[in-house]
Order: C-alpha cells, then structure tokens, then sequence
C-alpha cells in the first residue's frame, strides 16, 4: 500500500475518488452498514418509511457525513450560520426517506439490476481507473482507504442503480418547444435594475423613549424570551498527555502505518510560479475604453513575445502596484489561489511561456510563467522528526487516556471525582457556574460536550473525553435550574430588545408611507422624508441571481416582483424586508434579451437544460405523492435529540 500512495498523484486519485462516490454513498452506506433495532429507543427505528425501518444510527451517520461533506467543501467559511443555512437535520431525513421512498417504488415497478450493471457502473468510475481502464488493485485500495470492503460499496452500487433506474420511471418522456427556448432565453438574460430607499430601524432609535408601563408590558408578553437559562459548575481532573510521553518505544512499522494515515499532512500541492503584467479595465467601462486597454495590453504582449525584458514592461505598463517593484512576479501559488481565468491559463503554462490575453474582472493580464512544482507527498525520510513527534504525542494521549479511563471504572460507582483525582496524582479543579451555549471557563467552548455535562446528576463521573488541554474526567458540582426571571434582573436586554422592536416598527411606518407617497408620484424622488435616507440603485442583475438582490441582500419576493416593474407601474406596491431593514423599490431600468444572441448551439443547450428541468420536476411531483401517501414515523427520541419537529417535507 506504501507503493501505490507514496506519490502525490494517486494520494489525489484516492481522493478524487471520494468525492466523486461520496454523496450518494453518504446515505447508502449508512442504510446498508447500520444495525436494525427494535422499539423506539436508542437502537430502535428513527424513521419508518411504509415499513421501512432507518435506524438512529442511520440517521447520524448519514448527518455526520453530510456535516463533513460540506465541512471538507467549505473549510474555514463552514461557520455555524451557514450550517444552520444548509439545515443538515433536514436533508438527512429527507434524502433517507426519499431513499426508502424510490427503493419501494423500484419494488413495485419490479425493477432490477444485473450483476454486469454493477460491474459496467464501477468500472466507469475514473478513480477506479489507471491509464483509463478498471484496475482492480486501484479499486480495492480505493475502498481500503476508507475502510470499505467490496461488497458493501457493491451493494451500495446496486440500490443506487435501482434508484436510477426508478428516477427515470418517474421522470418519464417530457416534451420542449422553440417558444419554451425563446422564453427560457429571455427569462435568463432579460436584466433589471432597482432603485431603492432603505430604512434602517437604527435611524429611529433617537425617537424612541421607554416609558415604565410599555416597557413592562413588553416584558410580560415576551418573559419567555428572557428565561434565565440552565447553569452548572463542575468539579474535573485534567491529565496532560505530555506527562506520558517519556519512555514510550516507537516502532518502525508504528512510524510508517503512522505516516500513511496523515499523508494528507505531507502534501506538496501543485504550484505555479508567474509574473503579469496588468492593464486595468474600470468596472463601468464603455466599450471604447475596454477597445483601447485592450490595445494596450496586445501592444504590450507584442513587445514581450519581440523578447523585451519582463520584468521592465511590468515596470512600465502594469497597474498591479502590488507586483510592479517585483517587475510583476507574483511568486509561487496554489489552485484556488488566484480568479479562475487568470488560474487556469497560468497552470496551463510552461516555465517561459507567455499567455495570450486574459480577461478577468480586474482588466487585460499578460501572463508569463516562470516556475512549476509538481504535486507530490513528502517522502518519509524528510519529515521523519515530524512523524515522530506526531506519533509519540499520540501514543501519549492514548496512555494518558487509558490511565482515565482506569480512574473512571474503578470510581464511577461511588462517583468520587477526589479518589479518582487522588489515583492519578492531580488535584480536582472547580469551574465557576456556565450555560450550555458559554464557555467553560478554564476550558473553552465545548459544544459537543454540552449535552453530556448538563446530563450529569449528583455523585455520576463522566467517561472521560479527548480535550485540546488533555485527557478530562468530570462530574457535577452544583446546577441552577432554567427560571423566568424579574424585571430588574434583565432591564438592560428588556430596554434594549424594547427599543429595537419600537425602532423597527417606526422604520416601517416611515417605509409605508415613503411608499405610498412614490406610489402616486411613480417615483421614489423625495419621498423618503429622511435626508439620510437616499435613493440608491442596485445595478444591473437577471434572474440567474436567484434570490439574491445586489447591495441588499436575498429576499425571494422582491426577485421575482423586480422582473414585473414596467414604466407605466414602475414602483412595488408593497415594502419588502431585508432582516430588520425595510426597502421600498422601484424600477431603475430594464435590459431586454438580445434574441440575436440565441445561437442554434445555445438552443441545444437550453433545449437540454429545460427538459432535464422538467424531468426533475415530474420526479419531485411524483415524490411528494409518494410522501402524501406514505406513512412515515418519527421517533421521539430523533424528534427531541435533533429538533425534528414539523420538518419533514
């Protein structure tokens, strides 16, 4: 196995591999893989589908891998809010239940798959592939990977044919006219602008005043939303793993099995290194100007492929300040670093090669490449010390684990955090009262550890859990329950929630009638009655937006309201919100479809984008009768543990 990861190339192919499989087996393996219960507890059913029991486990499983899918997509912009965004509770259910959904229809329609269709399906997986034909040493080592066996991913394979295969039953034959094309065509390049005033509820906070009585009023009708939450204190003991480390042996097969699992950590990624010379376009540009940068930057390639020196030319011609005392060496970057049509002819380059003119959203560039590194893995030898210390401070934090872990069983009848502590030759920490969502203070943000704190009754230990700072074993120390409190005790977030609500309600009383003025004026020219509240324009956009809305934000209504606004009606009869922001709209401009740009090769395209379109709106008709119709049941246990309520859709 050393052999066939050692080089970057085929550590990438193995991961090239998962995220080509990884979506539909992110719901597959855990259906195929998960223990089947009984009842309605733990092990029991989470979900039944007309009979069809998905296992809590499934459930999870299935959530954590889309949680990790999405996390790997992301990376660093995975924050909290957009996991929230993305509902991971609710694709999971859904994807599990239109699962058990399309498998039983593949029953009844009496759908099949031969052996040969799985065998053709995996062979036509390019990760499973070396010089482009099946390999079964690649395909097996692919699976090892991931610790999957071949007759799991296979069986997997053949529900997903299956659900293929009924996909396409209830996809059906649909049909696509020229007047469907034409107006698909303007639909998607038909442009809008908006003028807009914003009232923001922060410009009428100075009107509002707090009177005694209002306020109480509000705190009564709202009490629940200041609800002194849960608190607890707890007593722990911390082992740190660096205690472990000395006198711990490392093996040679230990050093390599260890190397082979972090792989990911020796990466060399591939790496270009260019110079550019930049002729910067302005965004608002009219064409002569663009015609005239570009002439420039084709005098300036002339010049540079006559063999003037480079670096002068950056010097005298680029606009890119940045590179211009470098004469325009931008240095060595990786994939994802640079915009894509600069990216993708700069890694299409080899070293002395110059580019023709690229167009990104900055201007013209000249590109010449002057350096390439190949993506690789750092061989063993090179990061032998790194390996080491990775490897000694893991067996130590399994050591120390292990000594906890003995702690916890010889004491967790008694509950004894002070023997536990007295075994291990540390002394019992003590935490100051904290909620659920605070951090534990000496500690930090624990999320994941929430749930098993709050647990903990009087004289109970915790098992002890993996920190940042160590090994830890808790247990509870004192508990404040969840209360609705006094006035008194919360009157700064009462006066300040008060005072939000009443300046959001004065921002939309001043909307309304903004709006009612412009409505008779068809405009929205001094209508505002606020001089800080100017009218503003969001630029050109068309409904391949989505419902997103330039300089303001997403909102479904107004997208749709914006392509609706003509001259005669040129103001939206109604105020639309932007969170707490309230906007009242009218039409700046609009840009009809230049039907001359319909080419035949861009009817094809649209002719195959609307029926792919229409064949999934026939299958998503046809699943949300099978939900109708279906039984479906959710335990409580899965309804309580991941806020399932009224979530299936």
């Amino acid at each position: 196995m050393l052999d066939i990861v050692r080089t970057k190339q085929k550590s990438v192919l193995i991961k090239l591999a998962f995220a080509i499989i990884i979506l539909s087996f992110v719901i597959g393996y855990a259906m195929l893989t998960s223990p089947k219960g009984n009842g309605q507890g733990e092990n029991g059913p989470a979900i039944v589908v007309n009979g069809t029991e998905i296992g809590m486990e499934e459930f999870s499983q299935a959530y954590g891998n889309l949680y990790r899918f999405y996390q790997n997509i992301y990376q660093e912009r995975f924050t909290p809010a957009l996991e929230k965004q993305l509902n991971l509770e609710q694709q999971a259910l859904n994807q599990l239940i239109d699962r058990a959904l399309l498998l039983q229809q593949a029953d009844q329609l009496g759908l099949s798959v031969s052996r040969q269709e799985i065998v053709d399906a995996i062979a036509a997986v390019p990760a499973f592939q070396v010089n482009g034909v099946f390999n079964k040493q690649q395909y097996l080592q692919v699976l090892s990977y991931q610790r999957m066996t071949a007759d799991q991913f296979e069986a997997m394979q053949e529900q997903d044919l299956l659900i293929d295969k009924a996909r396409q039953q209830l996809r059906g034959d649909v049909s696509v006219t020229d007047a469907d094309i034409e107006e698909e065509f303007r639909r998607q390049n038909e442009k809008v602008s908006l003028k807009f005033l914003r009232f923001a509820p922060a410009l009428f906070e100075d009107q509002v005043s707090i009177d005694r009585q209002k306020l109480e009023t509000f705190f009564r009708e709202k009490i629940e939303e200041f609800r002194l939450p849960e608190k607890i204190s707890v007593r722990y003991i911390l082992l740190d793993p660096a205690a472990f480390r000395e006198g711990i042996e490392l093996k040679q097969e230990d050093i390599e099995r260890y190397y082979r699992r972090h792989m990911d950590q020796f990466d060399i990624p591939e790496q270009v290194r260019a110079s550019h010379i930049l002729i910067r376009v302005p965004r608002d540009a009219d064409d002569k100007v663009r015609e005239q940068k570009r002439k420039l930057a084709e005098k300036v390639l002339e010049e540079a492929r006559a063999g003037k020196d480079f670096a002068r030319l950056a010097t005298k011609y680029s606009d890119d300040k940045a590179s211009v005392p470098k004469g325009g060496d931008l240095g060595y970057f990786k994939r994802g670093t640079m915009v894509a049509a600069f990216e993708k002819v700069a890694f299409s380059l080899h070293p002395g090669e110059l580019s023709e003119i690229v167009e990104t959203p900055f201007g013209y560039h000249v590109i010449k490449a002057t350096g390439y590194i190949e993506a690789g893995v750092k061989p063993l030898s090179d990061v032998l010390d790194q390996v080491k210390k990775g490897l000694r401070d893991e067996l130590a934090r399994q050591l120390a684990f292990e000594k906890a872990m003995d702690a916890y069983n010889i004491n967790r009848k008694s509950g004894d955090i002070a023997k536990a502590a007295e075994s291990l030759g540390v002394e019992v920490q003590k935490t100051e009262a904290f909620t659920r969502e605070q951090a534990v203070p000496g500690l930090g943000l624990l999320p994941d550890l929430a749930g098993t704190l709050f647990g903990l009754k009087k004289g109970q230990l915790a098992r002890p859990v993996n920190l940042k700072q160590g090994v830890a074993l808790f247990a509870l120390d004192s508990r404040e329950e969840s209360r609705l409190p006094e006035l008194d005790e919360v009157r700064k977030q009462v006066e300040n929630a008060f005072r939000k609500a009443e300046s959001v309600t004065l921002a939309r009383q001043a909307a309304e009638k903004a709006l009612k003025k412009a409505l008779e004026k068809k405009s929205l020219d001094g209508v505002a009655g606020n001089k800080l509240i100017k009218v503003e324009s969001t630029g050109d956009f068309a409904r391949s937006f989505g419902d997103f809305i330039p300089r303001l934000g997403q909102n479904a209504d107004l997208a749709e309201t914006a392509f609706t606004l003509t001259k005669e009606n040129p103001v939206a009869d109604r105020v639309f919100e932007f969170g707490d922001l309230v906007v009242v709209a009218g039409l700046d401009k609009k840009t009809p479809a230049d039907l001359a740009q319909l080419t035949d090769e861009k009817k094809q395209s649209l002719r195959q984008t609307l029926e792919a379109r229409k064949k999934d709106e026939a299958l998503q008709q046809k699943l949300d009768e099978l939900r109708k119709a279906a039984v479906i049941d959710l335990s409580p246990v899965l309804v309580q543990r991941f806020n399932l309520k009224g979530i299936v859709k």
